[in-house]
């Protein structure tokens, strides 16, 4: 991973856990340390050790040192710098000091989270090694703007197994490989069903909660313009957006500019249980997610998932992946990003129909336990592993 570990990654501690659990053995390689200064308390419960590869600097006689030192540990090292004309030389650094870990521990299988820099460098080191790599696509590092294509399509053919969270993502995905046919799989982020608690929406208070980084991509501009919308036609309730992010004082700001101060508050962040309390005391969840004007964009949010496990029915739009999980009038309401009229209608109709509510979070519930269960999903990623490994070992034998 880039940085291990990071406050707003709950899938990736989700799926470490699950790992755990079952009894395999994991190893966490992180390119840089943690730079957050507040961590989810399921942290605490990850016993695999954690090794941070040197990033900072780096000269010229420490790369070529390094190289001279490995060669003879890493007899694919020199045929594997071909792959490195067009990287960072720090990324090639750090392929060739977790190659070496690799071959000292005698890791199978490499595995990346993000498209982006933790795949560039676990795609080096693989080569040097030997061994497989596999990756998972999430959203920012396939959809931003800043995505380099042709460095993307590279990764996806060179991989053995590319992993993404959605079958939106999947076809995105199939259509950037450029006609060659990788193995792209679809596994959903996962949820410890053990720790969420399913209870009725039947009987809760007008309150309307939205999760997330206070970001362009989460649309929290359009559910403060909804929630505008709902006090001038007299409605009454309470909205809570639970985050931090640079948004923050434009959120604000627009907040005290539409006189909403006594409807509307931004919490900050709350620590994985208090924020999993106030999803479960709200009457409705609020994820009105929008692309981005530099293309970035949720693939399926975490928080969606969540409170569709707790029992807290849902308002989100088309977006990426949500219409997997949110299933228009069946597990949730899906309504057009940018449309705070129809987001507002959305939540009223919640509001005001506590049966309706009842109805979406019990499908809801059902749809989380069959597709997002994490126990399930790591058992899948663990089959994308093996098979890997397998294949490798039976090519080193041949």
């Amino acid at each position: 991973m880039k940085r291990y570990p990071r406050f707003s990654e709950t899938f990736i501690v989700n799926e470490l856990l699950a790992h755990q659990a079952a009894g395999a053995e994991v190893e966490i390689f992180a390119l840089r340390p943690p730079n957050d200064t507040h961590f989810q308390d399921a942290i605490a419960r990850v016993r695999a050790p954690v090794c941070y590869l040197p990033h900072a600097g780096l000269k010229a006689k420490d790369f070529f040192s390094t190289m001279r030192r490995f060669e003879p540990q890493l007899d694919r090292l020199t045929s594997g710098l071909s792959a490195c004309w067009d990287a960072d030389v720090v990324d090639v650094h750090q392929g060739m000091l977790l190659a070496r870990e690799l071959r000292a521990r005698g890791i199978e299988h490499l595995h990346a989270h993000f498209a982006s820099s933790p795949t560039t460098v676990a795609r080096l080191a693989a080569r040097f090694a030997g061994i497989g790599f596999s990756f998972t696509a999430h959203a920012k590092d396939i959809f931003h703007e800043d995505v380099d294509s042709k460095d993307l399509t590279v990764k996806l053919n060179d991989a053995a197994a590319v992993v993404t969270v959605s079958d939106y993502n999947a076809r995105h995905l199939h259509r950037l490989a450029r006609g060659s046919d990788p193995n792209i799989v679809r596994i959903y982020n996962g949820l410890d069903l053990d720790t969420f608690d399913f209870q009725s929406p039947l009987e809760r208070p007008p309150l309307v909660v939205g999760v997330g980084r206070l970001v362009e991509k989460k649309g929290f501009v359009d559910l403060i313009d909804a929630c505008a919308s709902m006090a001038q036609a007299g409605r009454r309730f309470r909205c809570r957006i639970i985050g931090t992010g640079p948004l923050e004082p434009a959120l604000r700001a627009q907040i005290g500019k539409l006189g909403l101060e006594d409807r509307v508050s931004l919490t900050g962040p709350l620590p994985q249980h208090e924020m999993r309390k106030e999803v479960r005391d709200a009457a409705v969840l609020a994820a009105p997610c929008v692309v981005g004007d530099d293309g970035n964009r949720d693939g399926l949010p975490t928080t969606l998932l969540e409170a569709m496990a707790l029992g807290t029915p849902s308002v989100s739009t088309d977006v990426t992946g949500i219409p997997e999980a949110v299933r228009h009038d069946d597990t949730g309401l899906i309504v057009p990003q940018h449309d705070p009229k129809r987001l507002a209608d959305a939540l009223v109709g919640l509001l005001d129909r506590p049966r309706l509510r009842e109805r979406l979070a019990t499908n809801a519930r059902r749809l989380i336990e069959a597709e997002f269960d994490v126990s399930k999903s790591a058992g899948r990623l663990r089959a994308v592993f093996s098979a890997i490994a397998g294949e490798h070992a039976a090519r080193r034998s041949a």
